[in-house]
């Protein structure tokens, strides 16, 4: 049974950094909350009860002194119900590491801005995921954004919460909030992508298909990402305001937070987001403009200043360890869900050669690549590059 809690109020201090990743957006976002979650707790797979409210072992927030778990969403579309009165035809848009569920509704939904950037809408009516057909929830991770996060005030004390426990806080929130009696696809790209091979571990009898766009299944195994976020977060710490605090600095303004360690950090991470050859093509005019430097000069690093004004440190640094810890690989060959793979060939980020091996070990999983020069930032791109393969799939899948 679902525990009590208020449905939709708005957070009732004003948090660091804003509700919503697009401003204009935030209109749309609602809010659920979870009490006594646990995050950072040990997940016994193939025992949904065990876990029903987080991990074994886990630490709610409440424990330290905060409100409730939050979770954030924007719903779309058409509800078709059981005789239960229950929604049977949901598909779940699970957001990336640096975005929530309003960047991924700018990117993919019609009549938005970032639909150019996506070579075209992905989800609206008549689109390739249908609203008139289907309804649609786009979905907040913890830790950034609408959820609950570190710079809600809790700061570095924030619990070390786990893939596994993004995935099960919205389940929750399908459930008890939205009264979501099956998940016909559960899908998203880059750490999106990374909850939808987790919901199809997690609740396999809830979720009929997954499409992971651009992710992996064992980040923890991947030298590489962890190399990369090992080396942001490495940047991250280096700011002499969060070496000061060790990351304490709320009764700073925010424009004295750690801003030169945020642009540090993102700019090692964005380094190769793109593919090299295309980097070399934008010269070093375009280039320098995401290079970070203690002491900047003709616009270098210009790009980086919108990141430390919307981001906050420790939101970043806790999602760093959240990121190596996942390993699903031997959970892999028990996945029910039907199952389309979609990766960028030349991702520099999440190599495509792992994602080929994840999808080997799913029984019946379907693959699909296209080289851009976009590399890993592509992953917007793929329900419309490959949507013949998408199309089959869904035929395939009864979508």
């Amino acid at each position: 049974m679902p525990r009590t809690a208020a449905k939709n109020p708005r957070p009732q201090t004003k948090p660091v950094t804003r509700l919503s990743g697009v401003r204009s957006l935030e209109k749309l976002k609602r809010f659920h909350y979870v009490p006594d979650f646990k995050m950072g707790g040990t997940y016994h797979i193939g025992d949904e009860a065990s876990y029903e409210y987080g991990g074994e072992g886990g630490t709610t927030l409440e424990s330290l002194g905060a409100g409730p778990l939050r979770t954030a969403y924007i719903a779309v579309g058409t509800p078709e119900r059981d005789n239960l009165g229950r929604t049977k035809n949901a598909i779940i848009i699970n957001s990336y590491y640096s975005g929530d569920s309003a960047w991924v509704y700018y990117f993919w939904h019609e009549g938005q801005g970032g639909t150019d950037f996506s070579l075209g809408p992905v989800v609206g009516p008549g689109r390739t995921i249908d609203t008139d057909r289907y309804y649609v929830v786009f979905l907040d991770a913890l830790g950034l954004w609408g959820a609950s996060k570190p710079s809600d005030g809790l700061g570095m004390r924030f619990p070390r919460y786990t893939l596994l426990d993004c995935v099960q806080a919205n389940y929750r929130l399908l459930v008890d909030e939205l009264n979501v009696a099956r998940v016909r696809l559960a899908t998203g790209m880059s750490m999106g992508a990374i909850q939808s091979y987790a919901w199809a571990v997690l609740h396999p009898g809830y979720v009929d298909a997954i499409m992971p766009i651009g992710g992996s299944t064992s980040p923890a195994k991947d030298p590489v990402l962890r190399w990369i976020f090992d080396l942001m977060t490495a940047a991250l710490k280096s700011d002499p305001v969060w070496r000061e605090t060790r990351g304490d600095y709320y009764h700073l303004p925010k424009n004295k937070h750690p801003a030169h360690g945020m642009m540090f950090g993102w700019s090692i991470l964005m380094h190769n987001g793109l593919d090299l050859d295309f980097r070399i093509e934008q010269g070093w005019d375009e280039v320098r403009k995401e290079v970070f430097s203690w002491e900047p000069r003709q616009g270098q690093g210009a790009l980086l200043r919108d990141k430390a004004r919307e981001y906050d440190v420790n939101d970043l640094l806790v999602r760093n360890d959240m990121q190596s810890a996942l390993d699903l690989d031997e959970h892999l060959d028990k996945i029910t869900a039907r199952t389309l793979v979609l990766h960028v060939e030349n991702d520099l980020w999440l190599r495509v050669g792992m994602a080929r091996q994840s999808a080997a070990r799913i029984p019946g999983a379907r693959f699909a690549s296209f080289p851009s020069p976009l590399a890993h930032y592509a992953v917007f791109r793929a329900p419309n590059v490959l949507k013949d393969e998408v199309r089959s799939f869904f035929r395939e899948a009864g979508l």
